[in-house]
């Protein structure tokens, strides 16, 4: 089904496919948004894993489960949302909030060095909130203790179950209480999202979950997280990197200093982008699928691992796809590199359908391949 609707969608768009020579530089805005479809694998061969494919990308972001799961499944081989929590349940991927102090998913191995190298920053401020919530060091103090003494021993705990064993031991969760304490007890590395139980994920114990986990030196950090952020999201700059990983343009710039031996560099518009060198002739060979279209989750990679999103989205419809700057990111169909709507989802079951909201009016062949898609996506 899903060979079928690519198959489908490449030949609505064959007849626009502008041929270009084999590994020539490609400087254009409508190559940037090509090239990071192809570079975040939503065109081109997809991952063999969930696992490999979440490890590549680094983070992949998580506010949203569901959306994250459908977001690593049309990434993978198979297109199967079951791969993705298999990843989970077996301890290969995890969910944290390694970065800007928000949910995402990481290869479990990642996530110490990633929390080592980012959320100092975040944690700087933790102190200050939790005054305003009106928590003391001693409730943050009570919290670890009944959290080490539920889960200690490769115990798993929904949230809920995890928050009223705090109130019985004396600790406030009320209002955003419990949020927070969960959120800096994982900020300070001994919490994580493991293992699933139906549609919701269980907390662990991070090291006892992660044992084997990865520890890099600050300098091999930084070199690390810039290398692996261009070759899986690039092109891209140093700001999108920044605006990213919640980092600041010094280190960004001191991890560019180390990886861009193993970089491709290109300007457009005056502004370096930096990229892995193999992405242009990977976009070369799967150009009309590029061209395609394309039903995205919200919060998706392409829309959220970029600063600067002039490259997919025309500047004048922004806020559609964020309305209001509230932080809720929908869905999105993108068309020839070009985000071009938003949808979701309206009915149930066999009455359930892709309703969309084009910017301005879809041509026939987009409109035609949104139902198609909707039906294969995982």
């Amino acid at each position: 089904m899903v060979g079928a609707v690519r198959e489908r969608t490449v030949a609505m768009f064959s007849a626009f496919v502008v041929r270009t020579c084999h590994g020539v530089a490609m400087t254009t805005q409508h190559d940037v948004a090509l090239m990071r479809l192809v570079a975040l694998r939503i065109a081109g061969p997809p991952y063999r894993s969930a696992a490999d494919g979440v490890r590549s990308l680094t983070a992949v972001q998580g506010q949203d489960y569901p959306g994250a799961l459908t977001s690593i499944a049309l990434r993978t081989d198979g297109w199967r949302r079951s791969d993705v929590t298999a990843a989970l349940d077996d301890g290969d991927v995890v969910r944290s909030w390694p970065m800007r102090g928000t949910l995402h998913l990481v290869a479990a191995n990642d996530l110490h060095w990633l929390m080592g190298l980012l959320a100092p920053r975040i944690l700087a401020g933790s102190a200050t909130r939790r005054a305003a919530l009106g928590l003391t060091d001693d409730d943050v103090e009570k919290a670890r203790a009944v959290v080490v003494a539920a889960l200690t021993g490769g115990r798993a705990m929904r949230r809920d179950a995890l928050l009223a064993a705090m109130a019985d031991g004396g600790v406030p969760t009320t209002g955003q209480r419990g949020y927070h304490l969960l959120w800096f007890l994982a900020q300070s590395a001994m919490l994580c999202l493991g293992p699933t139980d139906g549609g919701d994920q269980l907390f662990v114990l991070l090291d006892e979950w992660v044992r084997s986990p990865r520890r890099l030196e600050r300098e091999e950090a930084l070199g690390e997280l810039t290398l692996r952020y261009f070759r899986s999201h690039g092109p891209a700059t140093v700001k999108d990197l920044v605006r990213w990983a919640g980092s600041t343009v010094r280190d960004v710039r001191a991890g560019l200093a180390i990886a861009r031996p193993q970089l491709a560099r290109i300007e457009i518009d005056g502004v370096e982008h930096f990229l892995d060198p193999e992405t242009p002739d990977r976009l070369a060979a799967c150009r009309a699928e590029a061209r395609g279209v394309f039903l995205l989750p919200g919060f998706d990679e392409f829309v959220l691992g970029y600063g600067d999103r002039g490259a997919v989205i025309d500047p004048q419809f922004a806020d559609r796809i964020v309305p209001g700057g509230n932080g809720m990111f929908r869905a999105t169909v993108v068309s020839d590199g070009r985000i071009v709507a938003v949808w979701r989802w309206t009915g149930r079951g066999a009455n359930r359908t892709a309703d969309v909201e084009p910017f301005t009016e879809l041509a026939s062949d987009v409109a035609a391949a949104v139902p198609l898609l909707a039906a294969a996506l995982p």
